[in-house]
């Protein structure tokens, strides 16, 4: 029975991953219903990205009081009730509301799933996983796409999302043993529960802790920007209709995937730190051809190359950490670096949204170019501190 709990966290990461593209793929048409501007995906993405780090930093505490299964079906179930809400809205300011469990019930679960498996898996069931994440965050798009383009509005996208969570949660209630089961089998997973939390001023001052916090922020800073913004992007500068592109933008979410599958193969051989060096390359290249002056084809290709890139980074920079800093303080370093994750996905998507209201969506690519260069600068100093 203990071994169908690495099922249960696949479809875990399935549900992490579902909510997370919708957003950006129903905002072009939701915007003018809403009477609002087309900037203003970013303040609901901030409020999300907020209350995950509110819940990322309180995790460490969270879990070991009740447990890593506990954490995780909780947190699916305040997303679920989350995507309700927005099913419901009807105003900008329900939106707003609705972020706040929207975002809370990420941090905990992702910090919590993301440790379990740094401990107890090899690499390559890490790029698995977050390959499974890819496929939520694939799927979430396309389901939403299904409805835009039947008429049936962007609510019914979220409605529909919110039914596979709370199924998603059902299977998790029904999972809880196995977590204490394996627990039993595990000395680790009992010390983790026994110890006394770290503390957020402690984590912070171990060596390498702040590079490898910086390196998440801009990791994510890059693949939340693209993840939201893709679709306005391909619609405002490429001339591709709404419906359409909230289609096509998956493919950024699709080449992560894509990319993490091929990543278990090889991921063990390489090494994790490798592994980053490649995602960074490819995360380059797929930039400089959004930086061509090419068609929406063109964007198209060149956010699939994106997200081919980004496919091994955050989970090989995840699997590292227990190696990078140990398994005794690594719960608490993987909450500090998904809080640190998510200052990036609050702050640089609206920046960004106002950069493309007051100047020019065009500057999509210039911005992740920045971000990434200060991203690799960042991993090689982390880099050079954990060999010394």
């Amino acid at each position: 029975m203990v071994h169908l709990l690495i099922v249960v966290i696949y479809i875990s990461f399935i549900s992490l991953g579902l909510p997370d593209g919708l957003l950006g793929a129903a905002w072009p048409s939701m915007y003018e219903g809403l009477d609002v501007p087309v900037s203003y995906a970013g303040i609901v993405s901030m409020i999300i990205a907020g209350g995950t780090i509110l819940s990322a930093l309180f995790s460490e505490r969270l879990i070991r009081k009740l447990g890593t299964g506990m954490v995780t079906t909780i947190s699916v179930l305040t997303t679920a009730v989350a995507l309700f809400g927005f099913a419901a809205s009807t105003e900008f300011i329900h939106l707003c509301l609705w972020g706040i469990p929207y975002g809370l019930g990420a941090g905990s679960v992702d910090a919590a799933l993301n440790n379990y498996v740094a401990l107890h898996y090899k690499s390559r069931h890490m790029s698995w996983l977050h390959c499974f994440w890819g496929v939520g965050c694939t799927a979430g798009p396309y389901i939403m796409s299904y409805f835009l383009m039947r008429g049936a509005g962007w609510t019914k996208g979220y409605f529909t999302i919110f039914i596979l969570q709370a199924v998603l949660t059902a299977v998790l209630v029904v999972s809880l043993p196995l977590w204490k089961m394996k627990a039993g089998e595990n000395s680790q997973t009992e010390k983790e529960n026994t110890q006394k939390p770290l503390g957020l001023k402690n984590t912070v001052s171990i060596k390498g802790v702040k590079e490898v916090m910086t390196t998440f922020l801009c990791y994510c800073a890059v693949e939340s920007t693209a993840g939201l913004w893709a679709v306005s992007y391909i619609v405002f500068a490429k001339g591709m209709s709404a419906e359409k592109a909230a289609k096509w933008g998956s493919v950024f979410y699709l080449g992560i995937t894509v990319g993490r599958f091929i990543n278990g193969f090889i991921t063990d051989k390489l090494g994790d730190r490798m592994m980053i060096r490649i995602g960074e390359g490819i995360m380059a290249l797929g930039i400089v051809i959004l930086m061509l002056p090419l068609n929406s084809v063109g964007a198209i290709v060149g956010l699939t190359i994106i997200g081919l890139g980004c496919a091994p980074v955050y989970p090989c920079l995840i699997h590292s950490t227990p190696k990078n800093f140990g398994s005794e303080v690594s719960q608490a370093v993987i909450g500090v670096q998904m809080a640190s994750a998510y200052v990036g996905t609050t702050f640089v998507p609206p920046i960004f949204g106002l950069l493309a209201e007051k100047i020019t969506i065009s500057l999509f690519p210039i911005t992740l170019i920045v971000i990434l260069a200060t991203m690799i600068v960042l991993s090689e100093r982390l880099n050079r501190i954990c060999k010394q």
